[in-house]
């Protein structure tokens, strides 16, 4: 046996002897044998890889098919390579890329399953959120109303003025500024201040104070009390309350009809001006005939210590002013009137009103004692005018502007949670920053 015996095949079919040598012109054709040998083993990577990319479309395996996906690109880059022209000759498909394609088109494929599957699935959980959203609308639509306001947002209102409640205990002091930066306050809201008060016909009907039969402004009835009227026209702008539609409501919205009706028959019965002629209507915490309490004049609260403050005055529709503000505590008048114990204890709440009880208000007695709760005599350096609430404003910077009353013309201690205005137009009664 020769020595050629000993020698593989493959490497006699792939070392020609030099006698045999190939000119270059002969050189393509001899490369087509290579080509098919080439093509058989990638079309068993072809084949591997197709049943990797059947086999992550049945698992659902996005990280399989994105290998299966990436397996093709190399096999088909590997393809493409190896048949290239050596020569500059024509290119010669092979059955590597052949299948190439069809490994592609199948990875292709199982992506776009997966893509469909996942939009009908965002479809679906989309839909059940539209319809849960429709459904919870329509319950809190739907549920019985308190003061103007769905039972849910109501209780939504109660429980977030409980956790103000808990956490800052009507103490926490609002930001103050530099007299530089006050500016006159702009009005908003003339509810109680439509007609112009006499100075010297205002007194402040004080109800629920300690001791008062020894006082010496003790009266048995403070609600027989005539507050006087003049006839002139305020030169100020009475601004417009945008807290409801200014179309469809404006400051000079009156209470409707029979409510009128209602407060003229009583006018007529007991000999007094008719209250509630808001919208609100009147309020069933006011006062009734034969109230006994105090008469307190403005010379009586000038004697109390005087303070100035500069905070900053929010109101509810979005805007907000610093002001200069000046009067006396609330707390102070508190220690200088106090209230009757109830049970011991001190009566949890404060109600105001305007003179005739065209607007009002109530407060926790917490927040009536707070450092920055004002009593207002001045406003930006002079006396308060008609529409900013003269002769006595509350000024309350833990509070939005609707619970900063104007023109007070009762404060009564009660036990009993007061009416509000706003409130019963659908407002919230804690109204808290």
């Amino acid at each position: 046996m020769s020595e050629q015996d000993h020698m593989p095949k493959q490497n006699m079919l792939a070392q020609p002897s030099p006698e045999s040598a190939p000119n270059p012109q002969s050189a393509a054709p001899e490369a087509a044998p290579v080509s098919d040998v080439s093509g058989g083993e990638h079309d068993l990577a072809a084949h591997g890889a197709a049943q990797a990319a059947a086999e992550a479309a049945a698992t659902d395996d996005a990280s399989t098919m994105t290998s299966a996906a990436g397996e093709a690109s190399s096999v088909a880059a590997g393809a493409s390579s190896e048949s290239q022209p050596q020569g500059g000759g024509e290119v010669i498909p092979t059955a590597a890329a052949k299948s190439v394609d069809e490994l592609q088109a199948a990875a292709d494929e199982a992506v776009l399953a997966e893509s469909r599957r996942h939009t009908r699935r965002a479809f679906v959980v989309a839909a059940a959120g539209v319809a849960a959203g429709y459904g919870f609308y329509r319950w809190v639509d739907g549920a019985p109303a308190i003061e103007m306001q769905p039972g849910p947002l109501r209780h939504a209102f109660q429980a977030n003025a409980a956790i103000a409640r808990a956490v800052f205990q009507d103490r926490a002091l609002t930001p103050t500024y530099p007299l530089k930066d006050a500016r006159d306050l702009r009005v908003n809201g003339v509810y109680g201040l439509k007609k112009m008060l006499a100075p010297e016909g205002w007194r402040l009907q004080l109800v629920g104070a300690r001791d008062a039969a020894m006082h010496p402004r003790y009266t048995n009835d403070v609600t027989a009390w005539d507050y006087k009227y003049v006839d002139e026209a305020s030169h100020e702008d009475q601004g417009h309350d945008t807290k409801v539609d200014p179309n469809a409501w404006t400051s000079e919205k009156m209470a409707p009809e029979p409510m009128l009706n209602q407060a003229k028959a009583e006018e007529d019965r007991d000999a007094r001006m008719p209250r509630g002629k808001e919208e609100a209507g009147e309020s069933y915490s006011t006062l009734m005939p034969g109230t006994p309490g105090l008469l307190l004049t403005m010379e009586d609260i000038l004697t109390l210590p005087r303070y100035e403050l500069v905070t900053q005055f929010k109101c509810i529709e979005g805007w907000s002013q610093i002001v200069h503000w000046a009067g006396v505590r609330m707390a102070d008048f508190l220690e200088a009137y106090p209230p009757t114990l109830v049970n011991g204890n001190e009566p949890k709440y404060v109600y105001m009103e305007t003179p005739d009880g065209d607007y009002y208000t109530g407060y926790d007695m917490n927040v009536c004692r707070h450092p920055q709760t004002l009593l207002v005599t001045e406003m930006m350096g002079v006396p308060l005018t008609q529409y900013h609430g003269a002769p006595l404003r509350l000024h309350m910077p833990t509070k939005y502007g609707y619970k900063q009353i104007k023109r007070i013309g009762l404060i009564s201690y009660t036990n009993r949670k007061p009416d509000d205005y706003w409130t019963k137009l659908g407002y919230d009664w804690y109204a808290g920053l």
